[in-house]
């Protein structure tokens, strides 16, 4: 695969493209501290090793870079055979993906699917895992087809349903609300769900960040920017993934509604 067909980071053609008008007026000392903060070089050099890794290989390759160690619990609850739902809670934003996408991804011999931002499907090695979300471009009407397509597939559903990394919320890390897609698309197409807890935070900086930016009401996500820093910040730690015992699907039935059940299993993972 050459550096051509091979996505690789590149903020001074992002701004281009995307900012044409503005793009030389923007001070040098900011293009280099965003190359800094999303460690363009860095994560190139990793991308131009791992060119030739696909789906799970991709993702062990990631882990392996991230120096990453992961202890499982409640592997016993992992099922054998049929299509599961696993939903997790959301600390980090990289790590919990790569790391669950890895281990069950192992474990079903890469018959897993992720629900992602159609973002990281630029991400050659991570596309065959992938699929993609775009809620606010040309995809948004394409969106509940993609997500049947999921769900219809043979391929065991990895979903966080916060959508967005935990947040600080009164002193206590944790995730904004789930979003009830996995109740409904779970019960649909009769797939038990797998509670997951992940753990692990960011820094301080990124909470206090993401708070500033709340209060000031900026539409635009800046904290985002930081996800990759935070990752680097993370690297060499040890994760705990622990997976609750499958929910029947029958269990979300009329008597809560379906954003009801959504918070049901949230509160069961914050208990794993």
């Amino acid at each position: 695969m050459s550096d051509d067909s091979l996505f690789l980071i590149d903020i001074d053609k992002v701004l281009r493209e995307k900012a044409p008008a503005h793009y030389k007026r923007i001070p040098r000392f900011l293009i280099s501290y965003l190359k800094k903060i999303v460690h363009q070089e860095e994560l190139n050099v990793f991308l131009r090793s791992s060119r030739e890794e696909m789906g799970v290989n991709f993702l062990k390759a990631c882990v392996e870079f991230l120096d990453m160690k992961l202890i499982l619990k409640g592997e016993e609850n992992l099922p054998s055979d049929g299509l599961y739902t696993f939903v997790s809670n959301h600390p980090l934003g990289g790590q919990d993906g790569v790391a669950l996408g890895y281990v069950l991804g192992t474990h079903y011999n890469g018959k897993v699917k992720y629900l992602v931002n159609d973002l990281l499907m630029n991400l050659q090695g991570l596309a065959p895992l992938c699929v993609p979300i775009n809620k606010t471009g040309k995809q948004a009407k394409d969106f509940p087809k993609m997500v049947e397509a999921g769900f219809q597939s043979d391929d065991q559903m990895i979903m966080f349903p916060a959508g967005l990394c935990s947040r600080r919320i009164n002193g206590t890390i944790r995730d904004l609300e789930w979003k009830k897609a996995f109740i409904v698309k779970s019960v649909q197409h009769q797939r038990d769900v797998v509670p997951v807890h992940f753990s692990g935070r960011n820094s301080n900086f990124f909470y206090n960040l993401a708070s500033l930016c709340k209060t000031m009401g900026l539409k635009v996500n800046i904290a985002m920017l930081y996800l990759v820093d935070e990752m680097f910040k993370n690297k060499h730690k040890t994760f705990t993934i622990t997976f609750g015992k499958p929910i029947p699907w029958q269990t979300f039935d009329k008597s809560r509604t379906p954003a009801e059940w959504a918070e049901y299993v949230k509160d069961i993972v914050y208990k794993l």
